[in-house]
Protein backbone atom coordinates (compact mmCIF):
# COMPACT_ATOMS: atom_id res chain seq x y z
CA UNK A 1 0.00 0.00 0.00
CA UNK A 2 1.41 3.23 -0.96
CA UNK A 3 2.07 6.35 1.32
CA UNK A 4 -1.06 8.38 0.01
CA UNK A 5 -3.47 5.31 0.46
CA UNK A 6 -2.23 4.97 4.29
CA UNK A 7 -2.53 8.97 4.71
CA UNK A 8 -6.07 8.45 2.65
CA UNK A 9 -7.20 5.42 5.52
CA UNK A 10 -6.91 7.06 9.43
CA UNK A 11 -8.50 4.97 11.98
CA UNK A 12 -10.72 7.82 13.15
CA UNK A 13 -12.91 7.50 10.12
CA UNK A 14 -13.11 3.58 10.49
CA UNK A 15 -14.16 4.35 14.40
CA UNK A 16 -16.31 6.97 13.83
CA UNK A 17 -17.59 7.40 10.45
CA UNK A 18 -19.54 10.08 9.07
CA UNK A 19 -23.29 9.43 8.91
CA UNK A 20 -24.36 8.73 4.92
CA UNK A 21 -26.45 11.80 4.16
CA UNK A 22 -28.67 12.25 0.63
CA UNK A 23 -27.08 14.53 -1.18
CA UNK A 24 -28.18 16.81 -4.34
CA UNK A 25 -26.43 16.55 -7.56
CA UNK A 26 -26.88 19.06 -10.21
CA UNK A 27 -25.18 18.69 -13.69
CA UNK A 28 -24.55 19.53 -17.09
CA UNK A 29 -22.52 17.70 -19.31
CA UNK A 30 -21.12 18.54 -23.33
CA UNK A 31 -23.18 16.67 -26.58
CA UNK A 32 -19.48 15.63 -27.75
CA UNK A 33 -17.61 13.43 -24.82
CA UNK A 34 -14.03 14.58 -25.42
CA UNK A 35 -12.32 12.58 -22.50
CA UNK A 36 -11.95 15.80 -20.53
CA UNK A 37 -11.89 15.75 -16.11
CA UNK A 38 -15.17 16.74 -14.87
CA UNK A 39 -15.41 19.41 -12.51
CA UNK A 40 -17.32 19.28 -9.01
CA UNK A 41 -18.52 22.52 -7.86
CA UNK A 42 -18.83 22.85 -4.35
CA UNK A 43 -20.38 25.49 -2.83
CA UNK A 44 -19.43 27.76 0.27
CA UNK A 45 -21.98 27.88 3.45
CA UNK A 46 -25.48 28.94 2.54
CA UNK A 47 -24.98 28.26 -0.84
CA UNK A 48 -26.30 25.29 -2.53
CA UNK A 49 -25.50 23.30 -5.75
CA UNK A 50 -28.44 25.85 -7.41
CA UNK A 51 -25.47 28.56 -7.14
CA UNK A 52 -23.24 27.18 -9.73
CA UNK A 53 -26.44 25.89 -11.90
CA UNK A 54 -27.39 29.67 -12.88
CA UNK A 55 -24.36 30.51 -14.74
CA UNK A 56 -21.42 27.98 -14.57
CA UNK A 57 -22.70 24.58 -15.26
CA UNK A 58 -23.75 25.46 -18.52
CA UNK A 59 -20.89 27.57 -19.56
CA UNK A 60 -18.33 24.84 -18.60
CA UNK A 61 -20.12 21.93 -20.31
CA UNK A 62 -20.30 24.31 -23.48
CA UNK A 63 -16.35 24.60 -23.37
CA UNK A 64 -16.44 20.52 -23.58
CA UNK A 65 -15.58 19.63 -19.69
CA UNK A 66 -18.55 17.51 -17.61
CA UNK A 67 -19.61 19.80 -14.68
CA UNK A 68 -21.33 18.76 -11.86
CA UNK A 69 -22.54 20.72 -8.65
CA UNK A 70 -22.87 19.37 -4.67
CA UNK A 71 -25.22 20.75 -2.17
CA UNK A 72 -23.20 19.60 0.82
CA UNK A 73 -25.48 18.22 3.58
CA UNK A 74 -28.00 20.91 4.82
CA UNK A 75 -27.73 23.06 1.82
CA UNK A 76 -29.78 23.10 -1.00
CA UNK A 77 -32.11 20.03 -2.19
CA UNK A 78 -29.63 18.26 0.89
CA UNK A 79 -31.03 16.56 3.15
CA UNK A 80 -31.26 18.26 6.20
CA UNK A 81 -28.27 18.04 9.14
CA UNK A 82 -28.11 21.09 11.25
CA UNK A 83 -24.79 19.29 13.32
CA UNK A 84 -23.03 18.96 10.44
CA UNK A 85 -19.35 19.32 10.60
CA UNK A 86 -16.20 20.27 8.56
CA UNK A 87 -15.44 16.90 8.63
CA UNK A 88 -18.90 15.81 7.35
CA UNK A 89 -18.93 18.02 4.35
CA UNK A 90 -15.35 17.37 3.15
CA UNK A 91 -16.79 13.57 3.35
CA UNK A 92 -19.88 14.63 0.52
CA UNK A 93 -17.23 15.77 -2.03
CA UNK A 94 -14.95 13.14 -1.86
CA UNK A 95 -18.02 10.55 -1.70
CA UNK A 96 -19.34 12.62 -4.60
CA UNK A 97 -16.18 13.09 -6.46
CA UNK A 98 -15.51 9.11 -6.63
CA UNK A 99 -18.83 8.39 -8.05
CA UNK A 100 -17.72 10.13 -11.25
CA UNK A 101 -16.74 8.61 -14.17
CA UNK A 102 -13.46 9.96 -14.13
CA UNK A 103 -10.39 11.97 -11.89
CA UNK A 104 -12.00 15.07 -11.17
CA UNK A 105 -11.19 18.44 -10.74
CA UNK A 106 -12.55 20.22 -7.22
CA UNK A 107 -13.92 23.89 -7.31
CA UNK A 108 -14.95 25.13 -4.08
CA UNK A 109 -16.09 28.67 -3.31
CA UNK A 110 -15.74 30.66 0.00
CA UNK A 111 -16.05 28.21 2.48
CA UNK A 112 -17.19 25.71 0.33
CA UNK A 113 -12.69 26.07 -0.44
CA UNK A 114 -11.46 25.13 2.90
CA UNK A 115 -13.80 22.14 2.24
CA UNK A 116 -11.94 20.93 -1.23
CA UNK A 117 -8.61 21.70 1.18
CA UNK A 118 -10.01 19.37 3.46
CA UNK A 119 -11.18 17.03 0.47
CA UNK A 120 -8.06 17.04 -1.35
CA UNK A 121 -6.00 15.32 1.57
CA UNK A 122 -8.55 12.10 0.75
CA UNK A 123 -9.42 12.06 -2.89
CA UNK A 124 -6.75 12.52 -5.76
CA UNK A 125 -8.12 14.69 -7.54
CA UNK A 126 -6.76 15.96 -10.63
CA UNK A 127 -6.44 19.59 -9.75
CA UNK A 128 -7.88 21.97 -7.79
CA UNK A 129 -9.71 25.51 -7.93
CA UNK A 130 -10.12 27.82 -4.72
CA UNK A 131 -12.94 30.80 -5.67
CA UNK A 132 -12.53 33.51 -3.17
CA UNK A 133 -11.63 31.15 -0.41
CA UNK A 134 -12.74 30.96 3.23
CA UNK A 135 -10.21 29.53 5.47
CA UNK A 136 -11.63 31.17 8.51
CA UNK A 137 -9.29 32.73 11.17
CA UNK A 138 -10.05 36.20 13.30
CA UNK A 139 -8.85 38.20 10.53
CA UNK A 140 -11.70 36.81 8.61
CA UNK A 141 -14.64 37.16 11.09
CA UNK A 142 -13.09 40.63 11.61
CA UNK A 143 -13.70 41.68 8.19
CA UNK A 144 -17.24 40.63 8.67
CA UNK A 145 -18.54 42.06 11.67
CA UNK A 146 -16.63 45.06 10.89
CA UNK A 147 -19.14 45.15 7.15
CA UNK A 148 -22.22 43.09 8.87
CA UNK A 149 -22.36 43.24 12.73
CA UNK A 150 -25.75 42.35 12.50
CA UNK A 151 -25.32 39.24 10.30
CA UNK A 152 -22.19 37.93 11.51
CA UNK A 153 -22.39 38.39 15.44
CA UNK A 154 -25.28 35.43 16.08
CA UNK A 155 -23.41 33.18 13.77
CA UNK A 156 -20.11 33.32 16.36
CA UNK A 157 -23.09 31.66 19.10
CA UNK A 158 -24.51 29.10 16.79
CA UNK A 159 -27.15 31.25 15.40
CA UNK A 160 -27.80 31.70 11.48
CA UNK A 161 -24.65 33.27 9.11
CA UNK A 162 -26.67 36.19 7.08
CA UNK A 163 -24.06 37.52 4.62
CA UNK A 164 -25.94 40.91 2.51
CA UNK A 165 -25.89 41.93 -1.02
CA UNK A 166 -23.07 44.60 -0.57
CA UNK A 167 -20.99 41.17 0.83
CA UNK A 168 -21.93 39.05 -1.92
CA UNK A 169 -21.80 41.50 -5.59
CA UNK A 170 -21.21 44.37 -6.77
CA UNK A 171 -22.98 47.22 -7.99
CA UNK A 172 -23.32 45.86 -11.34
CA UNK A 173 -25.56 42.99 -10.58
CA UNK A 174 -29.26 44.70 -10.75
CA UNK A 175 -31.15 44.47 -7.56
CA UNK A 176 -33.98 42.11 -8.50
CA UNK A 177 -30.99 39.72 -8.97
CA UNK A 178 -29.14 40.23 -6.29
CA UNK A 179 -32.51 40.22 -3.83
CA UNK A 180 -33.38 36.51 -5.50
CA UNK A 181 -29.82 35.04 -4.97
CA UNK A 182 -29.80 36.56 -1.33
CA UNK A 183 -33.52 35.46 -0.50
CA UNK A 184 -31.94 31.47 -1.61
CA UNK A 185 -29.58 31.60 0.68
CA UNK A 186 -29.71 29.12 3.86
CA UNK A 187 -27.39 28.12 6.65
CA UNK A 188 -24.13 25.97 7.43
CA UNK A 189 -24.14 23.85 10.71
CA UNK A 190 -23.22 25.75 13.74
CA UNK A 191 -20.41 23.40 14.26
CA UNK A 192 -18.63 24.06 10.86
CA UNK A 193 -19.39 27.42 11.75
CA UNK A 194 -17.50 27.45 14.92
CA UNK A 195 -14.76 25.36 13.04
CA UNK A 196 -13.76 28.47 10.87
CA UNK A 197 -13.06 30.17 13.87
CA UNK A 198 -10.18 28.23 14.07
CA UNK A 199 -9.10 28.18 10.67
CA UNK A 200 -8.60 23.82 10.74
CA UNK A 201 -5.31 23.60 8.87
CA UNK A 202 -6.00 21.05 5.97
CA UNK A 203 -3.45 18.05 5.46
CA UNK A 204 -1.61 17.99 2.58
CA UNK A 205 -3.08 17.09 -0.82
CA UNK A 206 -2.59 13.48 -2.09
CA UNK A 207 -0.66 13.92 -5.06
CA UNK A 208 -0.01 17.16 -5.02
CA UNK A 209 -2.12 18.39 -7.47
CA UNK A 210 -2.32 22.03 -9.19
CA UNK A 211 -3.92 24.39 -7.23
CA UNK A 212 -5.52 27.45 -8.83
CA UNK A 213 -6.77 30.38 -6.11
CA UNK A 214 -8.95 33.24 -7.65
CA UNK A 215 -11.05 35.80 -6.24
CA UNK A 216 -11.49 39.94 -6.44
CA UNK A 217 -9.74 42.60 -4.92
CA UNK A 218 -13.12 44.16 -3.70
CA UNK A 219 -14.39 41.14 -2.21
CA UNK A 220 -16.12 42.33 1.00
CA UNK A 221 -15.69 39.10 2.39
CA UNK A 222 -12.44 38.06 1.82
CA UNK A 223 -9.52 40.42 2.31
CA UNK A 224 -6.84 40.59 -0.89
CA UNK A 225 -4.60 39.38 2.36
CA UNK A 226 -6.42 36.45 2.32
CA UNK A 227 -6.10 35.52 -1.33
CA UNK A 228 -2.22 36.18 -1.34
CA UNK A 229 -1.75 33.98 1.89
CA UNK A 230 -4.34 31.21 0.37
CA UNK A 231 -2.04 30.95 -2.89
CA UNK A 232 1.42 31.14 -1.71
CA UNK A 233 0.45 27.91 0.37
CA UNK A 234 0.05 26.04 -2.42
CA UNK A 235 3.13 27.86 -4.32
CA UNK A 236 1.51 30.72 -6.40
CA UNK A 237 -0.51 33.92 -6.91
CA UNK A 238 -4.22 34.94 -7.00
CA UNK A 239 -5.87 35.57 -9.93
CA UNK A 240 -7.30 38.76 -9.70
CA UNK A 241 -11.09 40.09 -11.18
CA UNK A 242 -11.43 43.64 -9.73
CA UNK A 243 -14.84 45.27 -9.72
CA UNK A 244 -16.41 41.69 -8.85
CA UNK A 245 -18.11 40.88 -5.50
CA UNK A 246 -17.32 37.39 -3.80
CA UNK A 247 -19.99 35.53 -5.45
CA UNK A 248 -17.90 35.52 -8.68
CA UNK A 249 -20.12 32.86 -9.98
CA UNK A 250 -23.69 34.91 -9.80
CA UNK A 251 -22.11 38.46 -10.39
CA UNK A 252 -22.72 40.53 -13.51
CA UNK A 253 -19.55 39.90 -15.41
CA UNK A 254 -19.56 35.77 -14.05
CA UNK A 255 -18.36 34.58 -17.17
CA UNK A 256 -14.49 35.87 -16.81
CA UNK A 257 -13.35 33.51 -14.02
CA UNK A 258 -15.29 30.50 -15.09
CA UNK A 259 -13.63 31.22 -18.64
CA UNK A 260 -10.03 31.61 -16.52
CA UNK A 261 -10.56 28.58 -14.51
CA UNK A 262 -10.99 26.93 -18.34
CA UNK A 263 -8.41 28.00 -19.99
CA UNK A 264 -6.24 26.89 -16.85
CA UNK A 265 -7.74 23.26 -17.35
CA UNK A 266 -6.73 23.57 -21.03
CA UNK A 267 -3.12 24.49 -20.36
CA UNK A 268 -2.22 22.30 -17.35
CA UNK A 269 -1.48 18.43 -18.12
CA UNK A 270 -4.46 17.40 -16.47
CA UNK A 271 -6.67 18.44 -18.62
CA UNK A 272 -5.09 16.22 -21.61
Amino acid sequence: MSASELRVMRGREWSRPVRPARREVLSAVPELEEGRPPLLFVPGFGHGAWAFAEHWLGHVASRGFPAYAVSLRGHGGSEPAPEATLRAYAHDVVQVAASLPRQAVLVGHGAGALVVAHALARYPARGAVLVAPVFGGWGVLGAALRRNPAGTLPAVFGGPLRLNRGQLFSRELPDEEARRYVGRLGRAGRRAQWALLGEPEAEPAVGAPPVLVLGSPDDRVVPASTLTRVARRYGSAPLLFPGMGHDLMLDARWAEPIDAILDWLEKEPVAH
